[in-house]
């Protein structure tokens, strides 16, 4: 999911990682620093479309090195946020680093995350810009709830419950559909749809070359 540059960018001194406050935290993440980058895949990939596995082996050097990996990659693509099958790799997992609507910063990683959503008499379905770093170069509005809560585990095996409210409510939204094999395409109405396929064929070559830039200002 694409960084929103007309809300707060993740710098704000406000931060929560992993669910909980800290005073400071860099620009880019510790995990990031130790990460390589991977191709993002493109919507129309058999991984995207699949239900991803379960993780069953936690606190292994290779989950620590994807999760640095995605960091990395997430970065790279000016993303929010960056689900395990968006690198080619089926597992339930997604990384973020991600504003809310207060401008609190919310960094972190979720493995096997459960989506809990407010009752349908209690949330607020709010239509806004939606994109995705798989579908690269579209925008096209989607609903999502306000409020959003997952529940899961760390990459050691610790349970984690992660909430969100507004544009990072959405984040964590967008990254649980992945999981399940979903892009936000797949909400969209028909005609949406084909709107999103032309931007992303208008714009995907601008995409790639902006991110092969900044890879490169990075030194990777």
């Amino acid at each position: 999911m694409p960084v929103r540059h007309d809300r707060t960018h993740p710098m704000d001194r406000r931060v929560r990682v992993q669910g909980q406050p800290v005073d400071s935290y860099p620009a880019l993440s510790p995990e990031a620093e130790r990460g390589s980058v991977r191709r993002v895949t493109v919507v129309g990939e058999e991984v995207l479309s699949r239900p991803c596995r379960e993780v069953t082996e936690f606190g292994t050097p290779e989950l620590s090195t994807l999760i640095d990996d995605m960091f990395l990659t997430m970065y790279v693509a000016d993303g929010a946020g960056l689900a395990a099958n968006q690198v080619g790799v089926g597992l339930r997992l997604f990384v973020y680093d991600c504003p809310d609507d207060h401008g609190i910063r919310h960094l972190g990683h979720i493995i096997n995350p459960v989506l809990d959503l407010p009752e349908p008499g209690s949330r607020r379905l709010v239509d806004d810009f939606e994109g995705c770093l798989s579908v690269p170069g579209a925008t096209v509005t989607v609903p999502r709830t306000d409020r959003a809560v997952v529940r899961g585990l760390d990459k050691d095996g610790n349970p984690l419950v992660i909430e969100g409210t507004g544009y990072f409510a959405r984040c964590l939204q967008h990254e649980t559909d992945h999981l399940l094999g979903h892009t936000y395409l797949d909400r969209l109405s028909k005609r949406d749809r084909k709107d999103a396929w032309r931007q992303m064929e208008d714009r995907r070559d601008d995409v790639f070359a902006q991110r092969a830039v900044k890879a490169a200002s990075l030194g990777r």
